[in-house]
């Protein structure tokens, strides 16, 4: 079905960690070959994707001169330039080389913040030259395993002051960048500052100019808390601070599996997508940045397993937002939400220009309410709504 087919306008994009990943873990080493970033841009852009994205030391190693950092940036320019590939977000590496084995920005080690700053800066400036529009910021190292180790509330006076720095930064060049936070509970760290959306919206709210800082959040990140994602990425686009999405699949509370988008919580990826392509303004797509995947290639994949994987993510967003959209149209869901009354979560409350006074003088919402009626009656019919989802989930309607 052309439908199923991935163009650029679907504005898909795929880390180059994550198709480049070589398969290791803590348990073996790797069983595929690194991927040239060439190869990578050339598969991709066959494949229907948009966007490519990237760690700085995923493009050149850590160390690496000058003239080998150049020569990787020119290699890349010139597959885009062949392609059509864009990047649409950059970010930097401040958890794998072991200077950052106790974080970047709020290492106890004032040194290793100053390096942690000059190196994420340094990428800053990668970022804008390659056009990208976001900068992602995963603190992956950025906690503790012990509480004794770190003071909670210097790291995070110590965090604010680096993303100050890097929002002064973005300013004062005229960088046309935006940041997006990452949360994440734990894993690498035991555990992680900023765990939850909740936590990193409260934090922008401290910043020097929290309107250039909004969020990244990951499928698996939130579920590893046993949050639902569906419901975070709701509160971020109503705050306004959805500035990036990380699409893969988390089966329940449990270490960051990266499956392929829909391949954990089928139904939580359903009702994301419902919501990013149909919970929108009039039922348009609420959310218009890259549908980026951040997954991993299962290490029992040779190279012709990791492109299909990459094809899985795109036909399973695809995929589901054509149930998606059959399940908004169908006659029946919609007097099932009507009967739901899930609508009128959007009437206020208190009638236009109402006070507490008229209110507590309404004996109509409180004397002669008929509160004992919702026994054994006045259901919300929630349950045969969640029916047809599913079953326009699977297919059967």
């Amino acid at each position: 079905m052309s439908s199923l087919t991935p163009t650029r306008e679907d504005k898909f994009s795929f880390g180059l960690w994550t198709i480049g990943w070589a398969a290791q873990d803590q348990f073996g080493g790797p069983t595929r070959h690194n991927l040239d970033v060439v190869e990578a841009v050339e598969k991709l852009a066959e494949l229907g994707a948009y966007g490519l994205t990237f760690h700085d030391d995923d493009l050149f190693p850590f160390g690496s001169t000058d003239a080998e950092r150049q020569k990787q940036i020119d290699r890349l320019k010139q597959a885009l330039a062949d392609t059509g590939i864009i990047i649409p977000m950059i970010t930097t590496n401040l958890f794998s080389h072991p200077v950052f084995k106790d974080g970047g920005f709020t290492s106890n080690d004032r040194g290793v913040r100053r390096f942690a700053l000059r190196k994420a800066l340094r990428n800053l400036d990668l970022a804008a030259e390659m056009g990208a529009k976001t900068f992602v910021m995963w603190g992956g190292r950025e906690g503790a395993e012990y509480d004794s180790a770190k003071d909670i509330q210097g790291a995070l006076q110590r965090y604010r002051e680096g993303v100050n720095l890097m929002t002064s930064y973005v300013k004062d060049k005229g960088y046309d960048i935006r940041f997006a936070i990452e949360p994440k509970p734990n894993e690498p760290r035991g555990d992680i500052l900023l765990p939850t959306v909740g936590h990193a919206m409260a934090f922008i709210n401290t910043l020097e100019h929290p309107d250039l800082v909004g969020l990244n959040p990951e499928v698996g990140h939130e579920q590893m808390a046993g949050l639902n994602f569906t419901a975070g990425i709701a509160q971020a686009i109503e705050h306004g601070k959805l500035y990036h999405i990380d699409l893969n699949g988390q089966k329940g509370v449990k270490f960051d599996q990266d499956l392929v988008f829909g391949h954990g919580d089928i139904l939580n990826a359903f009702s994301l997508v419902d919501l990013l392509e149909f919970g929108g303004p009039n039922g348009g797509r609420s959310y218009n940045g890259p549908r980026h995947f951040d997954y991993k290639p299962s290490r029992t994949e040779d190279f012709n397993g990791v492109w299909d994987s990459a094809a899985a993510n795109m036909r399973m967003y695809l995929l589901l937002k054509e149930r998606a959209a059959a399940f908004r149209a169908d006659p029946e869901v919609k007097a099932a939400l009507e009967a739901s009354r899930v609508a009128e979560i959007h009437t206020s409350t208190l009638a236009p220009g109402e006070t507490y006074t008229d209110l507590l003088a309404d004996n109509a919402s409180y004397e002669n309410f008929d509160a004992d009626s919702y026994f054994d009656g006045r259901g919300f019919g929630f349950v045969k709504l969640n029916q047809l989802a599913i079953e326009h989930l699977m297919g059967a309607r």
